[in-house]
């Protein structure tokens, strides 16, 4: 028999819904989310697992309101888990047992599906594993309770939010993790709770809201390293004048007032500057690798474009998933509602990624398209498609590409109004060091030696 697989087989992971899911979602997993919700061994009619994948299906099916897609979910739940105890019958007992489970059960399930990722896919590209982060905000329904313990709305009249910053791994547009919380200038505070889900040899790139020395310190010491731009609002220190205009890469110092005058060593870092086709249109990105050869400037420019990935996400959730506005009316049930549609946004984009063809036979990143990812998950809810056999499932899976034609014109047809007019951040300050900061600057880098 020929080692080589014949064209147009079916790989055996993709072969049903059913298999594609428990590849990412295995017992373990369960196992741990059912320690997680601290519960005896039955739980009455709403057990762990029918409980999160009731969660997951109301997601990805169809339907005008919750109640529509409570039916939906609870009759395709029953037909998947055939073995087990029917679950509830009414969507009231359903949002009941969903606010009663502890925020923890979900975060365990998310933690299984990282693990499984890394043992499933490849996500290192030139030797790194390059995640994008960003925040963005969900608006939520106009209830006392809300109101009064959610963020506060941003314009006049406007509804409670709620913040949500994702890690996306930019080859793929994979969901990787993400922090719920109040998000007004906590940027910075949610990237730092998101470190520690971060695998080895990691690249966080973000935009110029995620620069800081405190932030640097923290993802260094993760064991990771960062690309972030570079505004206005940072100051940089160089050892003799810098010139500017030919400029390209070089080493600089990170060290602002408050860390010298706390007697804290500097942070020795390299900027990379790229051109844009204005003056005013560069992009200063700032990363602690200071070997060329691991991350050169062109490396660096590829990963701050496929930081873009980061906004198609928001927009797959919000838009895709039609999570533009929550629905539920408590806290409790508004952050499990979020928390599951994320959860099920990363396991749909997963099945996505996994059924790609190999790298040899695509050119460029490896990216699919969640739209098309979702009928064919919508194709199985429906009873289109088989959940338990059949090719049909990974071979439209297969075939849920992403448009990659080059472009030689704009997609937007119009310009359309905006709340405020995009400015390009502006390069930083730079300073050169006085004598007596590089005296200080001599202390420390010898005590810390």
């Amino acid at each position: 028999m020929s080692a080589t697989r014949k064209p147009g087989r079916l790989r055996p992971h993709a072969r049903s819904f059913l298999a594609s899911i428990r590849q990412f979602l295995t017992p373990d997993i369960w196992k741990d989310a059912h320690h997680a919700r601290h519960a005896p061994r039955r739980c009455g009619r709403w057990a762990t697992q029918p409980l999160v994948l009731t969660l997951l299906v109301m997601t990805w099916c169809c339907g005008d309101s919750q109640a529509e897609r409570f039916e939906t979910a609870k009759g395709f739940v029953a037909v998947c888990l055939t073995k087990r105890r029917r679950p509830g019958r009414t969507a009231s007992g359903f949002q009941k047992a969903l606010a009663r489970l502890p925020r923890g059960v979900l975060q365990a399930v998310a933690a299984g599906v990282r693990r499984r990722l890394r043992t499933l896919l490849d996500l290192r590209h030139d030797g790194w594993i390059a995640f994008g982060c960003d925040g963005s905000d969900l608006e939520a329904p106009r209830t006392a309770e809300l109101e009064g313990r959610l963020d506060p709305p941003l314009r006049k009249n406007g509804v409670p939010l709620v913040w949500v910053t994702a890690l996306v791994h930019l080859r793929t547009g994979l969901l990787w993790a993400w922090q719920l919380g109040k998000g007004h200038n906590r940027e910075r505070s949610h990237l730092v709770a998101l470190l520690p889900t971060l695998p080895a040899q990691a690249l966080v790139v973000a935009d110029a809201g995620y620069n800081g020395y405190d932030l640097a310190q923290a993802i260094i010491a993760a064991g990771a390293s960062f690309l972030i731009r570079m505004s206005a609002k940072d100051t940089l220190y160089t050892l003799r004048p810098l010139a500017v205009e030919g400029f390209t890469a070089g080493e600089v110092f990170c060290w602002p007032q408050t860390a010298q005058g706390q007697q804290r060593p500097p942070l020795r870092v390299r900027l990379i500057r790229l051109r844009g086709k204005k003056r005013r249109q560069d992009v200063w990105l700032l990363t602690d690798v200071l070997d060329a050869g691991r991350l050169s400037v062109a490396q660096a420019g590829q990963y701050y474009r496929w930081r873009w990935e980061n906004e198609g996400l928001f927009r797959t959730y919000k838009r895709t998933l039609a999570k533009v506005k929550l629905r539920s009316r408590t806290v409790r049930l508004v952050h499990r509602e979020a928390e599951g549609a994320l959860l099920a946004l990363q396991l749909l984009l997963a099945q996505g990624v996994q059924a790609l063809p190999p790298p040899r036979e695509v050119q460029g990143p490896r990216r699919c398209s969640p739209r098309q990812v979702l009928l064919v998950v919508r194709a199985v809810i429906g009873g289109k498609l088989d959940a338990r056999r059949g090719p049909q499932f990974g071979q439209r899976l297969a075939q849920a590409l992403r448009e990659q034609r080059s472009r030689t014109s704009s997609k937007v047809k119009r310009v359309w109004p905006r709340k405020y007019k995009h400015q390009a951040p502006r390069p930083p300050k730079f300073l050169t060091l006085t004598e007596a900061q590089k005296a200080l600057l001599t202390k420390l880098l010898t005590v810390t030696a």
